[in-house]
């Protein structure tokens, strides 16, 4: 990307950075080596792939939390991206290795929103930033409020408490 295209920005439409609330859930990181189909005649990522990227690591994020997108559409709901924005910051090459940081960002009744950070996972220099926002519908394609099942996935797992009438002890061997 030519130098004098990287200060051009829109603010209006550049991803929030946004610091995740204590207890949010981690992120999910997938990584992958640039395939050549992706790239131009100069071996330059062309600028859609990221957007598919974003997808792969939206739904290996939902997959990791224990239900796939196949799941959540057979129980009679989708979530259709109503919201995306992207920021290009480099670009990647064929075979270079890309890591996808995917961060759920916000969740609301009939919405979800994600952040994605894809960098190149050798050098870490930062490729894209985005963000979709996505909407709860329904087959007939109206808004509906995401089912408790799903956004369940969503909840941060609560850490393992000791009991109050637990205590630990320390093996003699270490007295």
């Amino acid at each position: 990307m030519p130098d004098d295209l990287r200060d051009v920005t829109n603010e209006a439409a550049a991803p929030r950075v946004v610091t995740p609330p204590a207890g949010a859930l981690p992120p999910h990181d997938i990584q992958f080596r640039v395939r050549y189909a992706e790239t131009d005649q100069m071996g330059v990522v062309y600028h859609t792939n990221y957007l598919i990227w974003c997808e792969v690591g939206r739904t290996d994020f939902i997959r990791a939390r224990g239900m796939s997108y196949a799941d959540i559409e057979r129980s009679g709901v989708g979530l259709a991206v109503s919201d995306l924005k992207a920021r290009f910051h480099g670009a990647a090459r064929y075979d270079d290795l890309v890591r996808v940081r995917t961060t759920l960002a916000d969740l609301r009744s009939r919405s979800i929103t994600f952040d994605y950070v894809i960098t190149n996972a050798e050098t870490n220099e930062r490729l894209v930033s985005a963000s979709t926002t996505l909407v709860s519908i329904d087959k007939s394609g109206r808004l509906v409020a995401i089912p408790s099942t799903v956004r369940g996935l969503f909840q941060p797992l609560p850490l393992p408490q000791a009991h109050p009438h637990t205590h630990t002890q320390t093996p003699p061997e270490n007295r």
